[in-house]
């Protein structure tokens, strides 16, 4: 192993070299590191939350809501299925989990078969969402399983993180954490995040925009100016003031989307532009239609946006939202749509705001940490192996720390003060490797064999004990960055990119080296037996 192969100096080189490129931009100032020609690496370390500063949300997922929304829906669809079958329900209420349908005693069994037949939808095989059962001569109850809340809230809070995760992506934050906590809350960082008003609005809103007929009867009208809002209809506020009697079904949702921008409209007012998908298209043109010159209404978190008159029939699949935005205002609202409608709304539990005063404290502790253990360290090797094998140690260990800065940079993983942890476990790790190696050359040497089979042995036989160490502690990295989020993750894989920068340093780069040395040297007797 002492032997200086081609491969083993050109690979060395080429790694010391690619870790120099890649590393170097974190000691430079950012002026110089936009002077920089393009092709060069400019990405220095991505910190993390606790490193940079940044915002912390605790959100809740309003499952109460999103039970609410169900009975709702449940509700609408068991007048349509009634409706559709010539027997309209008397009326429709809601219990706790169910619904109940009131219907004249004389028609209450065949809506009962009917809703038997058409309400319940199973989420599993041989498994239903909703029971269906009589209650007196003229009741039906409609109640939702335990199952089916239950796999609906968790549902919902896994779609909520996903659509979280594409909004904070859409803001063009670094490496957010978005973690479950519990059954139905969720743990947002987002490190170097300056506006953590901004990431609430963004996060907090629904997004859930529908397109629904405004409800123009006069009779209708009078009566929800009396309080007696018509079943099928609801009142809804309009942005800027007022409200509007607005029909209930949803023509078309916004999960028809499939994509929103900005643009301005023949007036020069900043709109909210959309496409809708095949189905959606469909949809809005049989709708517009079928309703010329009546008002149809777009509607986004309950609150109606606009309701234009339909002039003709629009097939094209596309529109757009007026609503006095403005140009951020309208960018924001892109965001959202493109990302998605929440399922259930999200309360915020906790808000912490992380200043970068803090995360410069522990960058600082952090360097001071690192100084004092590479400091300790090398006294003991020099004292321990001399001012040769300990100064060629010391090399080792300064490449690795240049390798795992220049991954790091590279792969823009984040640094946390967890992070800084490993890597301080990472360069006294390398060094247990020369270690091995040095006291296996020692106990050779004693036995009696000449220097250079002495030195060839030290690494063979050691080499065994080194991967068998750093394979077990790659294992221990790989089970905490999938078991893990946050902080846990960005020591996993600090301590992941250490084992290989370590073995190959401690090996690698220590066996050049001191092969070159013996090379130049010849000589007689081992400096540390």
């Amino acid at each position: 192993m002492m032997q200086l192969s081609r491969w083993k100096i050109i690979v060395v080189v080429a790694t010391v070299l690619f870790g120099l490129l890649f590393a170097l931009p974190n000691v430079l100032p950012a002026n110089v590191r936009a002077g920089m020609p393009g092709f060069l690496p400019k990405s220095t370390l991505n910190l993390g939350l606790d490193l940079q500063g940044g915002s912390y949300l605790l959100l809740e997922v309003d499952t109460t809501a999103l039970q609410k929304e169900k009975l709702n829906n449940l509700s609408e669809e068991v007048r349509r299925i009634l409706g559709n079958a010539g027997t309209p329900p008397q009326g429709v209420s809601q219990d706790g989990k169910s619904v109940i349908v009131l219907m004249p005693a004389d028609k209450a069994q065949a809506a009962f078969v009917e809703l038997s037949k058409q309400a319940p939808s199973p989420t599993r095989a041989g498994t239903a969402d909703i029971n269906v059962s009589r209650q007196g001569d003229q009741a039906i109850r409609l109640t939702y399983t335990d199952t089916a809340i239950s796999e609906t809230a968790s549902g919902a809070v896994e779609q909520s993180i996903e659509i979280v995760r594409r909004r904070i992506d859409e803001l063009g934050t670094k490496e957010p954490s978005i973690t479950r906590q519990g059954t139905n809350r969720i743990v947002v960082q987002a490190p170097g995040e300056s506006d953590p008003e901004k990431l609430k609005n963004i996060i907090g809103k629904t997004a859930r925009l529908t397109f629904q007929m405004v409800n123009d009867d006069p009779d209708d009208n009078r009566a929800a100016g009396e309080g007696a809002i018509p079943p099928g209809s609801e009142v809804l506020p309009q942005k800027g003031g007022g409200a509007l009697l607005l029909r209930k079904r949803i023509e078309v949702s916004g999960d028809m989307l499939t994509h929103a921008g900005v643009g301005t409209n023949q007036n020069g007012q900043t709109v909210v532009t959309f496409r809708l998908n095949g189905e959606g298209a469909k949809r809005f043109a049989a709708v517009t239609q079928k309703n010329i010159g009546k008002p149809f209404a777009i509607v986004l978190d309950g609150v109606v946006q606009s309701a234009p008159n339909i002039q003709s029939a629009i097939t094209g699949g596309s529109g757009e939202i007026t609503g006095n935005y403005t140009i951020q205002t309208a960018n924001e609202m892109s965001i959202l749509l493109n990302a998605g409608a929440l399922p259930a709304p999200l309360n915020v539990e906790e808000q912490r705001t992380v200043g970068a005063e803090l995360g410069a404290d522990a960058v600082k502790a952090g360097q001071l940490s690192t100084t004092v253990g590479f400091v300790s360290i090398l006294v003991f090797m020099l004292l321990t192996y001399g001012l040769l094998f300990g100064g060629v140690s010391i090399i080792a260990l300064l490449v690795n720390a240049m390798l795992i800065v220049g991954a790091m940079s590279l792969t823009q993983a984040t640094l946390t003060l967890p992070g800084i942890a490993g890597l301080i476990l990472t360069l006294a790790v390398a060094v247990d490797a020369n270690v091995l190696i040095y006291e296996r050359m020692r106990d050779e040497v004693r036995a009696g064999r000449p220097l250079l089979a002495s030195m060839d042995a030290g690494f063979s036989r050691a080499m065994v004990t080194i991967i068998d160490a750093n394979l077990t502690t790659l294992i221990a990295a790989a089970i905490m960055f999938s078991a893990g989020a946050g902080p846990v993750r960005g020591f996993a894989w600090t301590l992941s990119i250490g084992v290989f920068t370590s073995v190959f340093s401690a090996v690698l780069i220590t066996q050049v080296l001191l092969a070159v040395w013996y090379r130049t040297a010849r000589p007689k007797t081992l400096p540390i037996a």
